[in-house]
């Protein structure tokens, strides 16, 4: 537990969260975020990233499933205690809990128990990341509930409880889609679907802007 006194709480990097389907830029946008950066590819969707020296990829691979947990662990503290990076990505969490709960459904055959265990890892997760000094960005694919669904057609493509246990800990949810042939983000809540900013009041952004805007307040 950490103490600070009134007013001088430091500042944290920021961490985002988009989800969408696939096609609509959700790894290429990493681009856009400034400095020395990591991914972690859980889906090994990383041809987008060819060619741009910014970005260094750790692709995580079937052989790698059976201790995920503790590989990414010791990867992700490797990386950020090196102080080389600026930001760290996790792209496709959709992926990395289909992985997670595929380690613990095998440990144990108690379903409302391993989804209990896989929240409070996300949990952690989340909660490591938010101490970890370094910007933050996270992607997931997208479930189309329909259009009759009343609260919000979209949402990420993650057990609802998981969802909430990590992305707890983020500034910036949203849906990226494509309209009239420009990507945007979908940052309102009152949508219905998932999502909300906590870094500035914009509900709707080009995803070209989603960084630059920041940058340039």
């Amino acid at each position: 537990m950490k103490f600070y006194e009134s007013g001088k709480i430091p500042p944290t990097p920021h961490m985002y969260f988009v989800y969408g389907d696939g096609g609509t830029g959700k790894t290429s946008l990493f681009k856009d975020f400034p400095g020395k950066k990591l991914l972690f590819s859980f889906d090994l969707s990383t041809n987008v990233l060819i060619g741009d020296e910014s970005i260094d990829v750790f692709k995580l691979e079937e052989h790698d499933m059976p201790i995920m947990q503790q590989e990414l662990g010791n990867l992700l503290n490797r990386a950020i205690s090196s102080g080389r990076y600026q930001a760290v990505c996790l792209d496709n969490v959709t992926a990395l809990q289909n992985m997670i709960l595929e380690n613990i459904d095998g440990a144990s055959k108690d379903n409302r128990q391993n989804y209990q265990k896989l929240q409070l890892w996300f949990r952690q997760l989340g909660t490591y990341l938010r101490d970890c000094g370094v910007t933050v960005y996270a992607t997931a694919h997208q479930v189309d509930n329909g259009p009759d669904k009343m609260q919000g057609r979209f949402s990420a493509d993650m057990n609802e409880k998981t969802f909430n246990a990590f992305t707890s800990m983020f500034d910036l949810v949203g849906r990226i889609y494509v309209k009239d042939g420009e990507r945007l983000i979908d940052l309102d809540p009152e949508q219905g679907n998932h999502a909300k900013n906590r870094i500035d009041g914009r509900k709707l952004v080009k995803a070209s802007e989603l960084i630059k805007k920041e940058e340039d307040q």
